[in-house]
């Protein structure tokens, strides 16, 4: 598969294909615990939402790339990754995005990740502005692309905060285990103390089940826990209060197991399968919560010209 700079790929006349974003919905994926189907959730997803005609850039922040390698991306190839990003931060960076997956007018763009990455932490160690250097590069190509999702490593690194520090949402991918569960919980308190330090504007939408098996009694019993622990939430000052559980849950499938050692997504895999049935319907739940925020955002304006709508806990961060 032969990958491109975002920028080159351009219409007739010259013009850059899909228009400038004046909102972006930016979104970590992370979970403490690894092999929870994280960076699984992510690069379908992203195909997913690309499907639907929008634009989507993935930022591969794990040192292990597996999500660079997930869409068929060879980390030794690449000439611009993240571990570049964060120790140089370009002044325009669309040169640095890679263009992995195209439908219609849905683009899927890419910052890949290397195994080096893993030593920016000691690298930037004295650094002041190290927790907001990619921040500095997101301000730069944010305007191109309607939705961003970071896939955060596994641990409360430089890399990850770096990630919460340009994001405004939080998705947790979980399996419905009862100690994932409990972890899920100490993974809330922690978005809620790197909200105070580094974001204030970081919020959890929800949790995203992956490897469900809904025929168990234990995995109904957790998902009932998790929901109403949200609904309990409702109205509290806390970073969760507008978090629910996106429907449906991600159906444990083998066909998601196999589709990255070919660099492929389900979508070119296994399409009708039953984990790309889940993750289209996921997709178009979490497409449809932003489209119902940007039509009442825009009633608001135009009824209120002066007044800027501010959206409700429950709702997707614009």
């Amino acid at each position: 598969m032969q990958n491109h700079p975002v920028s080159e790929t351009r219409e007739r006349g010259g013009e850059t294909r899909g228009s400038a974003h004046p909102l972006t919905r930016t979104v970590a994926f992370m979970n403490q615990k690894g092999g929870v189907g994280k960076t699984t959730t992510v690069v379908n997803l992203a195909h997913a939402v690309c499907e639907q005609g929008r634009r989507v850039l993935v930022v591969d922040l794990d040192p292990q790339a597996h999500a660079t390698l997930h869409l068929g991306v060879d980390p030794e190839s690449v000439e611009w990754s993240v571990y570049d990003l964060l120790l140089d931060p370009p002044v325009a960076g669309s040169d640095r995005v890679l263009k992995v997956r195209e439908e219609g007018t849905g683009v899927v763009g890419l910052v890949p990740a290397v195994t080096d990455q893993a030593a920016a932490e000691h690298e930037l160690a004295d650094e002041a502005d190290r927790m907001g250097r990619l921040a500095r590069f997101i301000d730069g190509v944010k305007h191109e692309y309607e939705f961003i999702f970071f896939d955060c490593p596994p641990s409360l690194g430089l890399l990850t905060l770096n990630g919460l520090a340009c994001a405004k949402e939080v998705i947790v991918p979980m399996q419905a285990h009862f100690l994932a569960l409990q972890g899920v919980g100490k993974l809330l308190e922690t978005v809620q103390l790197v909200g105070q330090g580094v974001n204030d504007q970081l919020r959890v939408s929800g949790v995203v089940l992956c490897m469900h098996d809904e025929q168990t009694r234990h995995a109904r019993e957790v998902v009932d826990d998790l929901k109403t622990f949200f609904k309990e939430s409702r109205g509290l000052d806390v970073p969760w209060s507008g978090a629910r559980v996106y429907d449906p849950p991600v159906r444990r499938n083998i066909k998601l197991a196999e589709a990255p050692s070919f660099g492929e997504t389900i979508f070119e895999y296994a399409k009708w399968c039953p984990g790309a049935q889940d993750y289209r319907a996921v997709a178009k739940s979490f497409v449809d919560e932003w489209d119902a925020l940007l039509a009442r955002r825009s009633q608001t304006v135009e009824s209120k010209p002066d007044a800027a709508a501010a959206p409700a806990t429950s709702e997707p961060v614009a």
